[in-house]
C-alpha cells in the first residue's frame, strides 16, 4: 500500500540527497523532515534538520559526483515507509544498494528513517 503523503516526503528527501546547494537543501529538507527527525545508517547517524542537510553535505564532499536514488516506489501503512535506493558512481556504476524504512509525523513530515546497505544476509542454520 502506498501513500500520498509517503510519496510527497520522500521525493523531497531524495532531491536534498541530490541537492548540492547548502541553502536548497535544508529548504528541501523544511518541506519533508521533522525539526527533531532522527536519520541512520550503519556509518552515520544525524538528529535534526540541520544536522542530515550537514550529513548530506558532507557526503557530497567525500564522493564528489556520486548520487543517492530511490529505485523503488514507497511502500507504506500506518504511518510507516520503506523504500529502495543505490548508491551511483560518477562513471554510472552501483556502487551499493539499500532499503531504507521511515516513520512519518502526524503532519506528513518523516521523522525517522533507518538505512540498510546492501542485500538481506542468508539465514544460518539453527544450532
Amino acid at each position: 500500500m502506498t501513500t500520498s503523503v509517503g510519496n510527497r516526503a520522500v521525493d523531497a528527501y531524495a532531491q536534498a540527497w541530490l541537492e548540492t546547494d547548502a541553502a536548497a537543501r535544508r529548504a528541501l529538507l523544511d518541506q519533508c523532515w521533522a525539526e527533531d527527525g532522527v536519520y541512520c545508517d550503519p556509518i552515520g547517524r544525524a538528529v535534526g534538520r540541520q544536522a542530515l542537510a550537514d550529513h548530506m553535505g558532507g557526503f557530497q564532499a567525500e564522493q564528489p559526483g556520486a548520487r543517492v536514488e530511490v529505485v523503488t516506489g514507497v511502500d507504506g501503512h500506518d504511518g510507516y515507509v520503506r523504500f529502495g535506493w543505490r548508491l551511483v558512481a560518477p562513471d554510472g556504476s552501483v556502487a551499493l544498494e539499500g532499503i531504507d524504512f521511515g516513520e512519518l509525523d502526524s503532519g506528513g513530515a518523516l521523522r525517522r528513517v533507518i538505512g540498510f546497505f546492501g542485500p538481506l544476509p542468508p539465514r544460518e542454520p539453527a544450532g
